[in-house]
């Protein structure tokens, strides 16, 4: 039986309901999942499947993002550098604990960007393991990306400047991470907690999210420190600022182990339904 690869594609659209539609309906059936947000004025998308499903999802989607998109209109909250912003693939195990061999995931990462690239003349910037036994951060790519200097990084494949519409592409392979959000009472509670939760298992931003605080979260080893345990946290620091929780959002789908591990009881509190694993939807698509 062929691998299973989640493929977890950012675009800078949140808003535009013909143009979210178009983008589903080119990424076929693989497509688990569509997350908007008007507000970061972005959308995720999680495709699943075979390491050829992901491929061909994924590249009919970059084709119909490029097209449709401008970056140069766009205006959000969440930080972007391109219409088709991040597109990481990754190594899947239904019902299990995250695979850590990222070696087909990054074979799948290359040459994708290497046909982003040639195909459609976008910029792409690898993230994960790189050659030489290197790695690079998707954080990385974000502050360092067409910079000069020491830390500035380069395209690994395409043009060196960004395409006037299209911008560029972070292109990754990584393990599995949950994006989960913790809504505040207040922009300036959430800057002050988001730097407090940062770690090696949690990317963290506070941001101003119509009217209300954000805090934005990527949680890398959501097995090891997961949704509940952030939100446990957020709390305790939210409340030492002076401030009170309003809430939670899963954005996208959250693996079955992951889910697993939250007391049923806590998990509509915490914005964890039973059906946003991707297990569940892989099951759906059966």
């Amino acid at each position: 039986m062929p691998p299973t690869f989640e493929c977890v594609v950012n675009v800078s659209e949140g808003r535009d309901e013909t143009v979210l539609a178009a983008l589903t309906a080119a990424a076929g059936p693989a497509l688990l999942d569509l997350h908007r947000d008007p507000d970061h004025h972005r959308a995720v998308l999680t495709l699943a499947g075979t390491p050829d499903a992901v491929t061909e999802a994924a590249r009919s989607l970059a084709r119909a993002t490029v097209a449709r998109l401008d970056l140069g209109a766009h205006r959000g909250v969440h930080p972007r550098f391109g219409v088709l912003d991040v597109v990481p693939f990754v190594p899947y195990r239904p019902g299990g604990s995250a695979p850590s061999d990222l070696s087909a995931a990054a074979a799948l990462r290359d040459d994708f960007a290497r046909w982003l690239a040639g195909e459609l003349g976008v910029p792409s910037f690898l993230y994960g393991p790189l050659p030489g036994g290197r790695t690079r951060s998707l954080p990385d790519v974000r502050r360092h990306a067409f910079g000069a200097g020491a830390e500035g990084i380069a395209p690994d494949f395409g043009p060196p400047a960004p395409d006037p519409r299209a911008g560029a592409s972070a292109v990754g392979a990584r393990r599995v991470l949950v994006a989960y959000n913790v809504w505040v009472s207040s922009a300036a509670v959430a800057r002050v907690v988001a730097p407090q939760v940062r770690r090696p298992e949690v990317r963290a931003l506070g941001l101003a999210v119509a009217g209300r605080g954000q805090v934005s979260c990527n949680l890398v080893d959501p097995e090891g420190f997961g949704p509940a345990r952030l939100y446990d946290e957020v709390a305790t620091l939210v409340e030492a600022a002076g401030g009170a929780v309003e809430g939670a959002e899963l954005v996208g789908l959250v693996p079955e182990v992951v889910l697993a591990a939250v007391p049923r009881a806590r998990r509509a509190a915490l914005g964890l339904p039973d059906d946003v694993t991707v297990e569940a939807r892989l099951r759906r698509e059966l």
